[in-house]
């Protein structure tokens, strides 16, 4: 027998007794027909085995019903959360998302946004990134922009941004209550916005309690596991004394817990440690780790849903949770 037939819009508006462009506009939604006429082409769609067709039909409206999504590490189990709400939140819509990879290189995010502009996606979300404010004010007047990490104002454009100083002092303020004075904190890659916002808030806890930071206990990680652990080899092989650790996000947390343990350092009865963005892992972590909880699959559902609304012509939402402090068993007073 030959291959599967392909059933066609006309086929089902013959089956259903109605026009072509009828079919179009229920499967659109945008048809003011009776009850009877849908129910003959919803009858005629299951008796064919019709499949619309997603981009014909957003083509017939001038869109294609896609969005283009720009992350920087699509295996990186944060933006992997964040992803997962973008694409809930748009599938509903029915609204399909296509991931791309910037890898934090400016050149390389200018590229992906490119290819998705050649796929004609109705418009961008671009998580963080490197690309300048200016190259994301002049997308946004060629089509719809949604932006994360950044505080960014302008037309066709929605920035959301979490409020990272906050949460730096509230994970900060947590180890000075508890009385630790020596507070190494493991920073991430300094050109993100985030990493610079959160050391501020490192410091400025510091500040607020009358105590100064000790430059010798400032390190960086570059927001990855092997960071974390390096970062802590190095202070501990310069001889550097730290009864606690801030790290600026779960993954250097985890490689710094990896560095504690093969020193012999047990956490926290020797040494405290505080992450960041409160990962699923984090829970499960040993000890389960004391963190600031960064709402991630929230920030891809309120990603999606700002540009529905710019695609809907209406004001987007921009509220994020604020942040708030999980205090698990990887914290307690210096001994």
């Amino acid at each position: 027998m030959g291959g599967s037939r392909t059933v066609t819009l006309e086929q089902v508006a013959r089956h259903a007794g109605v026009s072509p462009s009828t079919v179009s506009r229920i499967l659109n939604g945008t048809a003011v027909v009776s009850d009877d006429k849908k129910q003959a082409v919803q009858e005629a769609i299951r008796t064919l085995g019709f499949v619309p067709n997603p981009v014909a039909r957003g083509l017939a409206g001038g869109r294609t019903l896609s969005i283009g999504v720009v992350t920087q590490a699509i295996d990186s189990p944060f933006y992997g959360a964040a992803l997962r709400g973008i694409e809930d939140t748009l599938g509903a819509a029915g609204y399909s998302p296509l991931f791309v990879s910037g890898h934090w290189r400016a050149d390389e995010e200018a590229r992906c946004i490119e290819v998705l502009r050649a796929r004609r996606v109705d418009g961008l979300i671009v998580l963080t990134g490197r690309l300048s404010d200016a190259a994301l004010r002049a997308l946004a007047r060629q089509l719809p922009v949604v932006v994360t990490g950044r505080t960014l104002k302008a037309p066709g454009l929605a920035a959301l941004d979490f409020d990272n100083p906050s949460g730096a002092r509230l994970a900060t303020e947590h180890l000075l209550a508890l009385g630790h004075r020596r507070i190494a904190f493991i920073g991430g890659d300094p050109l993100h916005p985030d990493a610079r916002e959160r050391e501020a808030g490192f410091r400025a806890a510091f500040a607020q309690a009358g105590l100064a930071v000790d430059p010798a206990l400032v390190e960086e990680g570059g927001y990855h596991e092997e960071g974390g652990r390096q970062a802590i080899e190095r202070l501990l092989g310069a001889g550097r004394r730290f009864t606690a650790v801030f790290a600026a996000n779960d993954q250097m947390a985890f490689g710094a817990a990896l560095a504690l343990h093969r020193r012999g350092l047990h956490v926290p009865r020797q040494v405290s440690l505080v992450g960041f963005d409160d990962l699923a892992s984090a829970q499960y972590s040993i000890p389960p780790l004391t963190t600031v909880h960064q709402p991630v699959m929230d920030l891809g559902h309120a990603a999606a849903a700002a540009m529905l609304a710019l695609l809907g012509g209406e004001r987007p939402p921009l509220a994020l949770p604020a942040p708030r402090l999980v205090v698990r068993e990887s914290t307690a007073p210096p001994a």
